[in-house]
């Protein structure tokens, strides 16, 4: 399943930590403080979007009064004690990265999450220098389902998409990284276990546990 690639791209949130819980949750708080309740297609509208993009979703799709970078920092407030104390590694990623660094392979992030809690998240489970680059959609055009974050990353490791692997969890990040042109392995998780059969339908491989690889 791992061929010969010279440069591996993971998603973040749900992907390399285990992490999606919290902003579940974070949505259900922020909007019931707003006096609304969490709608049932919003996890599947802002899926890939990137944090200014889906800052931007909530602030019209709830009429907030709050501007796009006030809604950013709260959310980022709100998580920071999650990322800096509480979330983990999902199982069996140390070794995977473990074995990369041993093979010689580049790694890069292409997540859609703030830099500021990537960046913490990373470093309090001592893996941030495992890669080379952290791109996140907010550095590029368009967030996931577009393919401009992992290109990104491919272009800052000076590679080819068609070397590049990418890991990702949801739906729109599979979709991402298959529109950069670049193989893509889905591994589960919990939050997009509702839409399984797509992942596993537009995914070159899918896995329970990245035991599978190690």
């Amino acid at each position: 399943m791992i061929k010969d690639y010279q440069a591996v791209i993971f998603d973040l949130d749900g992907t390399l930590v285990d992490s999606m819980w919290i902003w579940e949750q974070i949505d259900i708080d922020f909007l019931k403080e707003r006096g609304y309740d969490l709608p049932e297609d919003l996890q599947k509208d802002i899926e890939g979007s990137s944090f200014s993009e889906t800052a931007l979703y909530f602030k019209e799709r709830f009429n907030l009064e709050e501007d796009v970078e006030a809604i950013k920092r709260i959310w980022i407030d709100m998580a920071n004690n999650f990322y800096a104390e509480k979330i983990k590694l999902k199982k069996g990623i140390q070794e995977l990265l473990d074995l990369f660094r041993e093979k010689g392979i580049k790694m890069g992030i292409g997540t859609s999450n703030s830099r500021e809690l990537a960046e913490e998240v990373l470093k309090r489970n001592g893996v941030r220098d495992y890669f080379e680059v952290l791109v996140t959609s907010c550095d590029v055009k368009k967030g996931k389902p577009e393919p401009d974050v992992f290109l990104k990353a491919a272009e800052l490791m000076h590679m080819d998409p068609d070397d590049c692997l990418v890991f990702e969890d949801t739906h729109a990040g599979v979709l991402a990284g298959k529109a950069a042109g670049m193989d893509v392995i889905a591994i589960y998780d919990a939050l997009s276990e509702q839409y399984m059969e797509e992942i596993k339908a537009s995914a070159d491989h899918y896995l329970m546990c990245y035991s599978e690889l190690v």
